[in-house]
């Protein structure tokens, strides 16, 4: 056999050994795709193994993630930090090749969930539009590469493909370059039994270009991904026909092999029909290694001349040079946080979604590297940026317009993130918070710097009813691992707020604004609003031991404060803590949390409009929760919040049973 075919046999091949060892995987994949993902990775690919993290690299993601064997085999085959014991080590325990692929820096991006790589590679070609116009100069393309990606059947069925692909065109966004492998079989068999559209005619609607090609003919494939990349103002779609399983005498282009190792008996026929031997077992030929390796000189080379080209620019732009060090480092300019937006209680009660509004687009003036926008909602969320134009309708463009498509908008997000130089942001109502969940979760599980902006967080925001008032939600949100959520009691703390979804590292950041206007805390009067830093603080307090704790949330704290206040008159020690972000205080060290809910008094009531399960956990077995545990209702704001019990008087009626009790 050529060289051609020897390395992509090799490919083909760790694939079901891999497999075969685990006793468990998705062998077919790879099987039928390792000639295209040959030719990619030989031909089209701008990387350097030995540098994963070179600003302007390419970038490519197996959407169709439970192929991932066929990533790991490409990685380690190309010299990446993957070795052959690692492949052997497949969907083991602590190995660095689980199931699905799991975000590395030195290995690539979370994907598994079909649909959310492809979503996923949008937000990386937004990020490098906006970088490319942001930082490219006549002669100096500091920024200028691709995104490339395998997707699957399963991945174009997927909802948030569809919401990705019609943003993609739209956008225009022509480094994107996905190679749809067509093997026509699901789980449960033929895609026929539930798969009939028309896909090309789909992505010509969605204003993509679109080719045909058969996914084992290499010339074809690497014909059409040139054609692709010249392709500079529609993303494009290549419809790759291939054979899962391909080559497996009994088990090519069926089910069988979709998720389950092929057996010992058709291995040795696959092994006998492709003429590879029977041992040993992870054979890597010397001369197929040799010829794959050769990425790492192409890399060096590729990146080598990168370099030479940004010091000349260092030299010509210096201040943009500075601006790419901060951006890439991920360095907060200096005094990016000095004279932001300050609030008085003088000015009259504000909105905390208002207030947002105010220091997000005071912050933008001096991070550049803030982008984002919302779900067809930025009205209002106050996510717009006053100053900028809107993405892809003037150069620079900071204003995403992502339409109702949040499942989309989420996952892009994660994409722009990824690119390590962008930190975006997105909004939406928080109940719409449920169409973005699965990217929400991978947003999570890489520990991703994004920032959500979720407003009209109850049944405060009134007459839309049940279908738009948030109950579980935050409670949902909240037991997402890594996901720090904040929800300010006012707009001094939305500030706070977002001084500390900035400074935040290792996951992402929910804003839990209100839709109905809040008094501003008198800071004179009460604790500072930078107390919200550290997720809960004691915002009144009361000398000694209190005989009762309040401990509240958002728009319910500056109740507690009245309520505190009355109980005060009757002689009762009480303390109130605002709980801006449960997550972040259970971060804190045991000594300060027990400073701010002292053991000693376990006489406790807990007041948020939304779901009573967070909080049980802090006001014990004596304590109580003022909460919803029902759908909300159709009615004025102040009428609901009166008729749910989130008044000073009902609260004072709680806090005394509490407090009378034995």
């Amino acid at each position: 056999m050529n060289i051609d075919e020897l390395c992509i046999n090799t490919i083909r091949f760790l694939a079901v050994d891999a497999v075969e060892k685990a006793q468990c995987g998705h062998p077919g994949m790879p099987m039928g795709d390792a000639a295209m993902a040959y030719v990619l990775w030989s031909k089209a690919l701008m990387h350097n193994p030995k540098n994963p993290q070179w600003s302007n690299r390419d970038r490519f993601i197996l959407s169709a993630g439970h192929g991932s064997i066929l990533l790991y085999s490409l990685l380690y085959l190309n010299g990446y930090p993957l070795g052959l014991k690692d492949i052997k080590n497949f969907r083991q325990w602590g190995s660095k090749t689980p199931g699905h692929p799991e975000y590395d820096p030195k290995t690539g991006t979370t994907t598994g969930p079909l649909g959310q790589g492809f979503a996923t590679g949008v937000g990386m070609a937004i990020a490098e539009r906006y970088l490319r116009e942001y930082f490219n100069k006549p002669g100096f393309p500091i920024v200028d590469y691709n995104i490339y990606a395998i997707c699957s059947d399963g991945d174009l069925m997927e909802g948030v493909s569809s919401e990705a692909a019609s943003l993609a065109g739209h956008m225009k966004l022509g480094k994107l370059v996905y190679l749809y492998s067509d093997n026509r079989i699901t789980i449960e068999g033929s895609t026929d039994l539930s798969f009939s559209e028309n896909v090309a005619a789909r992505f010509k609607a969605y204003d993509w270009h679109v080719q045909r090609v058969d996914g084992n003919d290499l010339k074809g494939v690497e014909k059409a991904l040139r054609e692709a990349k010249k392709e500079q103002d529609k993303p494009s779609l290549i419809i790759a026909r291939t054979h899962i399983a391909f080559g497996s005498p009994n088990k090519e282009g069926t089910s069988e092999s979709h998720g389950a190792p092929l057996g010992k008996e058709e291995v040795r026929l696959t092994r006998m029909n492709a003429d590879w031997p029977m041992s040993p077992k992870f054979m890597v030929p010397q001369k197929a290694l040799k010829q794959m390796r050769t990425a790492v000189d192409r890399g060096k080379t590729a990146e080598d001349k990168w370099k030479k080209r940004l010091k000349v620019y260092r030299k010509k732009h210096p201040g943009l040079y500075i601006k790419w060090r901060e951006f890439n480092n991920g360095i907060l300019p200096d005094e990016w946080d000095a004279g932001l937006p300050e609030f008085n209680p003088g000015d009259g009660a504000i909105a905390t979604r208002s207030a947002s509004g105010k220091v997000l687009n005071a912050l933008a003036d001096r991070m550049h590297n803030i982008i984002g926008g919302s779900a067809d909602l930025a009205p209002s969320n106050n996510t717009y940026l006053k100053k900028y134009a809107d993405f892809g309708i003037k150069k620079g463009g900071r204003n995403l317009h992502f339409g109702v498509r949040e499942h989309a908008m989420a996952a892009a997000m994660n994409g722009m993130a990824l690119s390590g130089r962008i930190i975006p942001y997105g909004g939406t109502f928080l109940v719409f918070s449920d169409y973005m969940k699965p990217a929400i979760r991978l947003a999570a599980m890489m520990k991703l710097h994004v920032i959500y902006v979720f407003t009209h967080d109850s049944i405060g925001l009134g007459e839309d009813g049940p279908t738009h008032q948030p109950i579980e939600h935050l409670a949902s949100l909240r037991s997402i691992p890594n996901l720090i959520e904040i929800r300010p009691a006012d707009a001094n703390e939305a500030r706070e707020a977002w001084k500390t979804a900035l400074r935040h590292r290792g996951g992402p950041v929910a804003l839990i604004l209100t839709r109905q206007k809040l008094p501003v805390i008198d800071r004179k009067k009460y604790a500072p609003a930078d107390g919200t830093d550290r997720g809960g603080y004691i915002i009144a307090d009361t000398r000694g031991t209190p005989d009762l704790i309040l401990l509240a949330s958002g728009s319910e704290v500056h109740l507690a404060l009245s309520a505190m206040e009355e109980l005060k008159k009757e002689g009762k020690k009480v303390s109130v803590v605002n709980m801006a972000s449960l997550k972040l205080f259970d971060k804190q060290p045991n000594k300060y949390r027990e400073r701010v809910l002292p053991s000693g008094c376990d006489r406790r009531l807990a007041i948020e409009a939304g779901c009573s399960l967070s909080w049980h956990k802090y006001t014990g077995l004596k304590g109580d929760v003022i909460g919803i545990d029902r759908f909300g209702a159709s009615a004025p704001h102040d009428v609901l919040l009166e008729k749910f019990g989130f008044t000073v008087e009902n609260i004072l009626k709680r806090a005394r049973k509490l407090l009378n009790s034995g």
